[in-house]
């Protein structure tokens, strides 16, 4: 196949030496939309939905029973009930053909409507994450070019929008940082603002310990950061830590000077923690799946862990906010479990592009009702894929964007049985003139699948 590309190139070279006599293949004729479908349906789902996650056959089609490619989008959506369960509990549908009042029935529109994240994360938290999944919002002129077709009751023939709108390629884009207000019933942790020095990285730990005389659940976390932010997690500590490396409470520990030279004694307690919460993303406001929590001991506390990468030649001001809400433990009918699946084997070589995989099973069942990513800046592809089973080797999550990738809500929940697992397919380009191996700095590499689950 590799020839192929260069017999076309002869083949029109011969034609041009011999004057251009033979015989001129055609290009097809552009395809023309006769409806305002055919318009959302081809130049809307399949680049931006159908092509990487909903069709026939992926894990992320057979998870939200829906697939949008042309030949069946439209029989997937219009009046066809919401798959996800909170969802189809409020009455909605795929796409509503009710006209002006469906807007608000269409759980799609709720889905795509980036611009209005707040009042999707707040109000319905239950609904999944915004889509597309891990890729940039739709433009405006594709919400409104929607929203129209929508409105007018989703015909499948016809003309109900101008497509003029389809120019408005501008993109609707977060606000970075805004001050959480603290929790009625919960905890609220800051940090900052603190300097970080230019073309520098800084990631630093705070242990705060929570004097918790009970256990206390968590059903939904919310975190915001400034700019420059490459992650912020939540560890707690293993029962093995010896008594002498648990953290003095409230001091910043960094991992590094500011010239680059490791602390090594605050690298130690490390060796201990267990992942509790975290992200990436600059605001996550995460609601656990009804009837599902993350349990605090009693005794408990937490170790925050800041990490910010400045490449500019200006210092920078990081800040994090976090909130954990409790839960009524009475409603708690599954106590959430971490997945934290890590790699630390990485040989990268210089100058090439190197794919790794790792398997990891269960040796019980789980109920895996979120997923994640975590890799550095040479990722170029994070593929997990199912092992063992009917779904064996089937993709199940995919993230390209190493700064922010997509966190995949599970509803309902990925079941796997004992002797089942994941898969970790990782790309990396190492156009470096060294050797990468695992390491904490932006510029090192990692590769670790977070997530929670419940068991039976």
């Amino acid at each position: 196949m590799r020839n192929a590309p260069r017999l076309a190139l002869a083949a029109v070279f011969a034609l041009a030496l011999a004057g251009c006599d033979g015989p001129v293949a055609e290009e097809p004729a552009p395809q023309v939309d006769t409806s305002t479908w055919e318009t959302v349906a081809r130049r809307i789902f399949v680049p931006a939905c159908a092509g990487a996650c909903h069709s026939a056959g992926t894990a992320f089609a057979r998870q939200s029973d829906l697939v949008l490619t042309e030949d069946v989008a439209y029989r997937q959506l219009v009046d066809v009930p919401a798959a996800n369960e909170a969802a189809a509990a409020d009455g909605l549908l795929r796409v509503s053909s009710e006209g002006p009042a469906g807007l608000e029935k269409s759980f799609l529109w709720e889905k795509i409507n980036a611009p209005n994240e707040d009042h999707f994360y707040e109000d319905h938290p239950h609904y999944g994450a915004l889509m597309p999944l891990g890729a940039p919002p739709l433009t405006y002129g594709e919400l409104e070019y929607i929203r129209q077709w929508i409105y007018a009751g989703a015909p499948e023939t016809g003309e109900v929008a101008d497509r003029a709108l389809l120019a408005d390629t501008a993109r609707y884009s977060p606000t970075a940082f805004e001050a959480l207000a603290p929790p009625s019933n919960g905890r609220a942790f800051r940090l900052g603002p603190f300097d970080v020095p230019p073309r520098n990285e800084r990631e630093f730990f705070v242990y705060e310990p929570l004097d918790l005389t009970a256990d206390v659940f968590i059903d939904r976390v919310e975190m915001t950061m400034r700019p420059g932010s490459h992650h912020f997690l939540l560890y707690t500590f293993d029962e093995s830590i010896p008594p002498g490396l648990v953290p003095a409470p409230g001091q910043i520990r960094d991992l590094r000077t500011e010239t680059g030279q490791p602390l090594l004694q605050n690298y130690q307690p490390m060796l201990y923690h267990v992942f509790f919460a975290g992200t990436q993303w600059p605001r996550m406001n995460y609601h656990f799946p009804p009837g599902v929590a993350l349990r605090l001991e009693a005794g408990t506390g937490l170790d925050l862990n800041s990490h910010y990468v400045n490449r500019g030649a200006a210092p920078m001001q990081g800040e994090v906010h976090v909130n954990l809400h409790y839960a009524d433990p009475a409603e708690v009918r599954h106590t959430a479990q971490v997945l934290s699946l890590n790699n630390f084997d990485i040989n990268l070589p210089p100058g090439r592009v190197t794919t790794l995989r790792e398997d990891f099973f269960f040796s019980e069942r789980h109920h895996i009702f979120q997923l994640f990513s975590h890799a550095h800046e040479h990722m170029v592809e994070f593929r997990v894929e199912i092992l063992g089973g009917p779904r064996s080797g089937e993709l199940i999550y995919v993230a390209t964007d190493w700064e922010h990738p997509p966190i995949l809500e599970l509803n309902p929940p990925l079941t796997l049985e004992a002797g089942q697992g994941l898969r970790l397919i990782v790309t990396y380009d190492n156009q470096t003139n060294r050797t990468l191996r695992f390491g904490l700095l932006s510029e090192d590499e990692m590769m670790i699948l977070f997530g929670y689950y419940y068991t039976d």
